[in-house]
């Protein structure tokens, strides 16, 4: 019997005993696990899944996939360029069971992801949105729109404003002290060098 379950936003084909990599899951080594997206069974294919079906496993580890490198390069007014690493977190399975039937009783904890919200309280996203605009109320009145620049958002804007950083002006005229300072009370991790905030900021200044 096989069966083609669905996680982390990727489908799998699985058969009992089949080792996989998945998308890392909430659960630790020795748990067991059930998918409860089952687009296929055996040739049944579900609309969009087959009710009652159900997959289980075990999980083996919590790893990490190879590593792959990211390269950005900026030729136009930046000539900046960056070189990032990933390695993708992954949960290491064994399948142990495929149900036909049943999977809604079986008791077994779902296999949710580890970034998954599922659970939380309706009220918390509603809680979250609600906190956007009260957030772009308080960047002041007068001053350029410093979300044009790379990696900056309404949060990052509140914090150069309570930096007293207004315009675009301003971080035209930075110094290297000057950004090396700000980048460690900002917490950016090299962030304004590496995308190019200066350079950027002149020739916005220009528009404004």
């Amino acid at each position: 019997m096989f069966a083609v379950l669905k996680t982390g936003g990727k489908q799998y084909k699985v058969q009992s005993g089949d080792v996989l990599r998945v998308e890392k899951l909430a659960a630790e080594a020795g748990e067991t696990v059930q998918f409860n997206e089952i687009l296929m069974l055996d040739g049944q294919v579900g609309a969009p899944i087959v009710d009652g079906a159900a997959v289980q496993a075990t999980v083996i580890d919590q790893i990490k996939g190879d590593k792959v490198i990211h390269f950005v390069k900026r030729r136009r007014k930046h000539g900046s360029q960056r070189t990032k690493g990933h390695r993708q977190q992954l949960t290491l399975l064994r399948v142990t069971e495929i149900l036909a039937s049943g999977g809604a009783e079986t008791g077994v904890k779902a296999a949710i992801g580890a970034g998954s919200v599922a659970g939380a309280p309706a009220a918390e996203p509603k809680a979250a949105k609600a906190k956007a605009p009260k957030a772009a109320e308080a960047a002041p009145a007068a001053g350029d729109d410093l979300k044009k620049l790379p990696g900056v958002g309404p949060a990052m804007e509140k914090k150069l404003h309570e930096a007293g950083v207004t315009r675009f002006a301003q971080i035209a005229a930075w110094t290297d002290e000057q950004v090396a300072a700000m980048d460690t009370r900002l917490g950016l991790k090299g962030k304004i060098e590496n995308d190019g905030w200066v350079a950027l900021a002149k020739d916005l200044a220009g528009k404004a």
